[in-house]
This record gives structure tokens, sequence and C-alpha cells, in this order.
């Protein structure tokens, strides 16, 4: 029996015999090609760059079945990336200036595109870097008539174990196959693990390279909630998994039962459960968690991934979608947020040492007001058919929420000439992600209709903090006092002003913070789908006074450490 430590990636137990998931190598120790060969090779690229085409689009198609339609758009992002104009000039010149064979050429076109991404120290970025190496693979094995590995072709129940997984290879898993998977490499964030949680397939990555000593056909059990291995299992520690494991389907059948019951105290004090999207098709998946409203539409991924600026109608269809989706209950659009890790491809960032304090969200859109003009029209419009509220995020002083306000006004205006319906009463709010909204937050609460925190950058922010460094990442706690008073803060100065206050970041999901959040007074929590039926079945297990005092306990102690160690023994 031998245990192994990774990363968890993605929840549950599996047991299974492995299956490790390896291409067969290309040969590309060619040498150079002569001048009367090129115009040969440069066909060779074009017609594997048409098959390659094929493939990504067939893959795309079985994406749309199992995974969101957000989540699936990363195949129409392969597709654009490998049509590059800029790319294709590249693998060009090297075939006819450095004559190269075409597959070599790809591959010093890839590698220089990858490296100058990954430079960047951009989260965004290296995620875009990994899917031009899978692109490149793809391109060269199509070049040289070699067929990759195909996930899709496993036909037995196994246990995946690669060096690393793609986005394209993950997305043609198949759940009566594919019982988990392990990588030698990765992290949590990756679009491998987000694609894995979507897909409710256990996963644990980041193993190391010793992982791929193991062999085909070995039996291992893993736990994906805290990315543990054993190898070999022995009968008592078989049982012990098989008994969590039973565990987890029966908790799963239970919080099953609560879908329709409201997250109320024992002492009648009610919740509101909302989930977190990024896209119009997500809806009927969080409403079968229970969701009584979606607390953050993530819009920038209908802004991503693409080669230009959707347009009004693409927004506004995708806005009705989940606004008549979700049949009156409210639905929370957060305005663009792009900037800091995350990019588009056909607006010109600058440079920045410091992305993450610099031009981002509101502030990108009051430099170039035609892109949140065209989204507040579109919001706007499909508020005729649901409830939408508008939500702006990064929002620092009232003087930014005066101009964006006078923004929604001077849309409905242009509405109302064109005799277009829209709801008069629509709802506006503002995120706090900073401490000085936070700390001004009794003065913003004036001139809104909500606040909702969004705990990742109000934890990054409060703590100067970057959450993607691994060296500084466990100084990364949102349960330190000065995150706490802040939303304390912020709760108070809603109430004050006879507005309700919400949380839309991940911390709205950590199951063992429910009891203090409560506390803390908050009227709303958003998180993912999943997290719901737990968070809920917390908030009907505990009275409201309890949670109360604990918040006020917690708010008087001195160390993060002594907050956790509070809400552990009293969640």
């Amino acid at each position: 029996m031998k245990n192994i430590q990774g990363i968890a990636a993605s929840p549950g137990i599996a047991q299974g015999k492995t299956f490790v998931f390896a291409h067969q190598e290309l040969d590309l120790t060619k040498p150079p090609i002569q001048p009367a060969q090129c115009a040969q090779e440069q066909e060779r690229f074009y017609q594997g760059r048409k098959l390659a085409e094929a493939q990504i689009r067939t893959i795309h198609k079985k994406a749309l079945k199992n995974l969101s339609e957000a989540e699936a758009e990363v195949f129409e992002g392969h597709i654009e990336l490998l049509n590059d104009e800029e790319l294709e000039s590249e693998i060009n010149d090297a075939i006819n200036k450095d004559l190269l064979c075409a597959e070599l050429a790809v591959k010093k076109a890839i590698d220089a595109n990858v490296a100058d991404m990954e430079e960047l120290e951009n989260e965004y970025m290296r995620e875009r870097a990994a899917d031009l190496r899978d692109i490149g693979k793809r391109l060269m094995y199509c070049i040289a008539g070699v067929s990759l590995a195909d996930m899709s072709a496993i036909d037995s129940p196994v246990i995946v174990i690669a060096k690393d997984l793609t986005p394209s290879e993950t997305a043609q898993m198949d759940k009566q196959y594919i019982l988990g998977f392990i990588t030698a490499v990765g992290g949590p964030t990756s679009h491998v693990a987000i694609m894995a949680r979507s897909l409710e397939i256990p996963a644990v990555v980041g193993c190391g390279e010793s992982i791929l000593d193991l062999a085909s056909g070995q039996f291992i059990v893993l736990d994906g909630s805290n990315g543990s291995i054993v190898v070999d299992p022995d009968t008592q520690t078989l049982e012990t998994f098989r008994t969590l494991a039973e565990q987890n389907v029966q908790k799963k059948l239970e919080l099953s039962k609560l879908k329709d019951l409201p997250a109320i105290t024992t002492d009648n004090h009610r919740v509101e459960m909302a989930a977190n999207i990024g896209s119009d098709s997500e809806v009927t998946g969080v409403l079968g968690y229970g969701a009584e409203g979606i607390g953050l539409f993530r819009t920038e991924f209908l802004f991503m991934d693409k080669a230009s600026m959707p347009t009004e109608e693409e927004q506004f269809e995708a806005y009705k979608k989940a606004a008549q989706g979700m049949g009156g209950k409210g639905v929370i659009v957060r305005t663009i947020d792009v900037g800091g890790d995350k990019g588009l491809d056909y607006l010109a960032f600058p440079h920045e040492l410091n992305p993450f304090l610099g031009w981002r969200a509101i502030r990108m859109c009051f430099d170039t007001p035609s892109i949140l003009q065209t989204q507040l029209r579109a919001l706007l419009r499909a508020s005729a058919f649901g409830k939408i509220r508008i939500m702006f995020p990064m929002v620092i002083s009232v003087e930014e929420v005066w101009e964006l306000r006078k923004m929604v006004d001077a849309e409905k205006k242009g509405l109302e000439s064109k005799a277009i319906a829209y709801d008069p009463k629509v709802e506006i709010g503002i995120m706090i992600e900073t401490p000085a909204a936070a700390v001004i937050a009794n003065k913003l609460a004036r001139y809104v209709d909500f606040l909702s925190i969004g705990t990742n950058d109000l934890t990054q922010y409060t703590l100067a903090i970057d959450r993607g460094n691994e060296k500084i990442a466990h100084l990364y706690r949102t349960y330190h006092p000065a995150v706490l008073r802040l939303i304390s803060t912020v709760v108070q100065a809603a109430h004050s002003q006879k507005i309700w206050a919400g949380m839309c970041g991940e911390f709205a999901g950590n199951q063992e913070a429910t009891k203090l959040l409560v506390g803390l007074g908050l009227d709303e929590l958003s998180m993912s789908g999943p997290s719901i039926p737990r968070v809920k079945s917390v908030i009907r297990s505990i009275s409201y006074s309890d949670a109360r005092a604990l918040a006020t306990k917690a708010l008087d102690l001195e160390t993060a450490d002594q907050v956790e160690e509070m809400v552990r023994t009293h969640s």
C-alpha cells in the first residue's frame, strides 16, 4: 500500500483500475528541408490545420452536451487561435526562412508564443498558454498523420493518470467510464479542474512526476475532496473509502430533499440562497439545487475567447434567457469585469506592473463608454422579461456611483424615445470589493438598491495578498479580523439605509463559515449551485440568536487562527 498526496481539484471518491493516458511521441529530429520543399511543407501545414479544426469542432459539439455553454466556448477560442493570422505568418516564416519542416515550424511558433504568455505572470494568460500548447500539439499530430490518444475511446471504467490533461481531453471524458483522474502537474483553478467539477468527476492534480511511475491496471482509490490517493489499498483502507463514498451518496440524497425548502433558522430568520453563474445555460442546473435567485451572473464570459465584442443583440438574448429561465426570481448581472487577470484579445490593455490595481472593470468602461452603454441597453431591454438587477464591480467612490447612474438613466431615456420596453424600477447595486468601498459603504448605500460583497478581491486588497501567488497563499485568509470587520461594516451600512446586503464571493459557499456569515447579518448568500444544499442545511440547523452571538465574539478576536478555531468548534 502506498499513499500519495496531491492537490484537491474536484470532490468525490473514486476507486478502480488505473489507465495511464499518454500520446505516441512524434519524431521531431527531422533535418532542415530544401528550399524547393517549402511549398510542400506549407501545404502540409494547411492540410493539417484543416484536420485539426475539424477535430476541435467535433470536441466542441460533445462539450456542449456535457458542459455549460460558457465552459464549452473555450473550444471556439481554440479555433480562433488555430486560425490566427499572426501565428500562421510565424509558421510560414519558420518554413520559408528557417527551412523547418511543418511540424517543427509549428513547434517553434507555439513555443515562442507560450514563452511570451508565461512571462506575463498573469493567471488568465497562463491558462491561455496551456490552451495554445493544446492547439499546437493537435496541429503537429495532424500534420504528421499520427493520431492523438483519444479519451472518448475509453470503454471500460478506469481512473485516468496523465502528466497533464488539456481542456479538449477533459471535455471528451465519458462519466460512465472515467471514474476519476489524476495529473502530475496543474492546480485547482485551471480549465481542466473547473471542467472536472462541472462534470462532477473526482480529480486530484499536482501529484508530481512520480505518479507517472504507476502502471495501467493497478488498483487505487482517490478522494478529490482532500487530494489523497492510495495505491493498492489494504482491506481496511478500502472499507474506509467505501464507507466515505456511501456517506457522500447518502448526504447528497438527504440534501436534495432541501431543494424546495427555505433557508430559515430555527428561530425563523431567513436568508436568501442564490447562485453564481457564468452563462444563461447554467440556470436550469442551479434551479435544480434550489437557487432562489442569481446572485452573480459573470458576464465577462460573453466577452472572452471571442474575436470581437459581442453585439447588443447577443447580450440581450443571453440576459433575456437567464431572466426568463429564473421565472421571476432575481437575476443580478455584473457588468463586464475584465482587466487584472482577464483580458480581451480584441481590446488593447496597457502593460501594467500591478494589473489587479490597474485598468479594469468600471475604470476601463469609463474610458471606453460604448462597451458599457451597449451592455446597459441589453440589460435594460432584458429587464422587460424578468427580474434583472444591474451590479457594478470595483467601485471605490460615490462619484463613480453618480456617474454610473447617469449612464443608466441616459440609456433608459434612449429606450423610451424608441418606445422599447424595459423595467423602469430595475434595481441598481454595487460590489464591495475594496477597503475603500467598505469603509464608505454608509455613503454608497444612499445611492443604490443593494450591496454585494465580493470576498475574493476584498480579502486580497485588504490584506495586500496576491491570491494567485503560491509563496504567500497561506496568508490569504478571509477569517482575518480586518476582513470580517469590513464585512460587518458593509452589512450595517446597508441596513442603516434600509437596503439589503449579500455576499457573492467564494466565502459565501464555505459551509464551515455559514453560521458566522448569518450572524454578521447578511441577507443573501450566493455561491456555486452544488454548495447551496450544504449551506442551506447549516442555516436550517442553527438559531439566529446563536449565530449573532458567535459573530459578536468573532469580531472581538485578534487573529485569523482564533476566529477559524472558534468557528470550527461551533459549526
